[in-house]
């Protein structure tokens, strides 16, 4: 049931200040990590195309093999991924033969890299750092480093304020 007076039903709702909305594209953090990852997702996708892996296949299969996932949600809290999200990318990497379930674990599920994982992971590596070197080299040394503290800051606080 519609409890909205039919005179303010058909207004379109207006940004309540033109200043705040621009303010907001200057500071918001979300807005500009977003902004920022996703030009990097492409850099590194485009770069790691020939291996067949996107650059959070790769996230993911480095972290299985460095086994530091004893369960999904240990590896959701670790790589800030939401744990539906995460099952889904572990379900396609299963799917493609990169990951197997990993024995004795038992009522947690958990994932260990196929051989196929393993030599994706070894023909991804390569072009990964390649990735890595042309962004470090872009910014300079010093303010790769600035920029990821910063950002391992700004992941802190976000998980604190969560």
């Amino acid at each position: 049931m519609n409890t909205t007076p039919p005179e303010t039903a058909a207004e379109p709702a207006r940004p309540a200040n033109n200043a705040t909305i621009a303010h907001l594209g200057r500071v918001c953090a979300c807005l500009h990590t977003r902004m920022t990852a996703r030009a990097l997702t492409r850099v590194y996708d485009e770069l790691l195309r020939p291996s067949g892996l996107k650059v959070t296949q790769l996230s993911l299969l480095a972290a299985i093999e460095q086994g530091i996932c004893g369960s999904i949600s240990t590896l959701a809290d670790r790589l800030a991924f939401e744990r539906t999200t995460l099952t889904r990318n572990l379900q396609l990497l299963r799917e493609a033969g990169l990951i197997v379930p990993r024995e004795g674990t038992g009522r947690a599920v958990a994932y260990e890299l196929s051989p196929e994982g393993r030599a994706a992971l070894a023909r991804a590596l390569p072009l990964w750092k390649k990735a890595q070197d042309m962004i470090e080299a872009s910014v300079g040394p010093q303010v790769w480093t600035e920029t990821r503290d910063s950002l391992k800051a700004l992941r802190k606080a976000a998980r604190q304020v969560a």
